[in-house]
């Protein structure tokens, strides 16, 4: 059952889309600067179910594939201890039902997503203004929400040139409950802009179980 919606060395497992050895160098950069490190997750809800009838777009849920795939990527962050201390998220079903299973697989159980309903079906210069309101207390943000705005966000923050394999793999294409993680060197999400972030991990569900490819790169 979905939560209630109120708006306002494990290295051998490591995927050739992770490159952990960005972090350092992130914080590298960002002790030099001065600046805190702060780190944008961002997770695209699991592959919803289009045979469901549903009267609103808002309602359609997700399908056993999704979740599936929604374990998966909770897994991999828990085994990867990426930290998450908020999550704010679109309170569309597929989202909150997305984020009740991968929640508890990645160990972020204990955290209450803000459920803000301008991220749902939400422009990335949108996105980057849901962001910004997000204050200076937060080290780890997780955004939960849809494509195309994701996957434009996660562009519009990592600035092509010097982007590498990362940024090439997600400009291909931000799948179904496909996570990307990125690093800013800024104090406040206030101060938060395009080509700031680095891309250090980018992980699908078919990169940890190769049967779920190709269905679940749709929505």
């Amino acid at each position: 059952m979905s939560r209630p919606r109120t708006c306002g060395s494990e290295k051998a497992h490591i995927l050739p889309f992770h490159r952990p050895e960005f972090a350092a160098e992130g914080r590298e950069r960002g002790d030099r600067r001065g600046a805190i490190l702060k780190s944008l997750t961002i997770l695209r809800h699991a592959k919803s179910g289009w045979d469901v009838a549903v009267e609103r777009d808002f309602d359609r849920p997700i399908n056993a594939r999704g979740r599936r795939g929604a374990e998966l990527i909770g897994q991999y962050v828990k085994r990867h201890a990426m930290p998450v201390d908020r999550i704010i998220a679109s309170p569309a079903v597929r989202v909150t039902e997305t984020l009740d299973i991968f929640q508890p697989a990645a160990g972020l159980d204990a955290i209450e997503p803000l459920w803000d309903r301008r991220i749902y079906l939400a422009s990335a210069a949108t996105l980057i203004d849901v962001l910004r309101d997000t204050g200076k207390d937060a080290e780890h943000l997780l955004i939960s929400g849809h494509n195309p705005g994701l996957e434009d966000l996660a562009l519009m923050l990592a600035p092509e040139e010097g982007g590498g394999n990362l940024r090439a793999a997600v400009e291909e294409k931000l799948p179904t409950s496909a996570l990307v993680r990125l690093e800013l060197d800024i104090a406040d999400w206030q101060d938060l802009d395009v080509n700031q972030a680095r891309i250090t991990a980018f992980v699908r569900p078919r990169d940890l179980d190769p049967a779920l490819a190709p269905a679940m790169d749709d929505d």
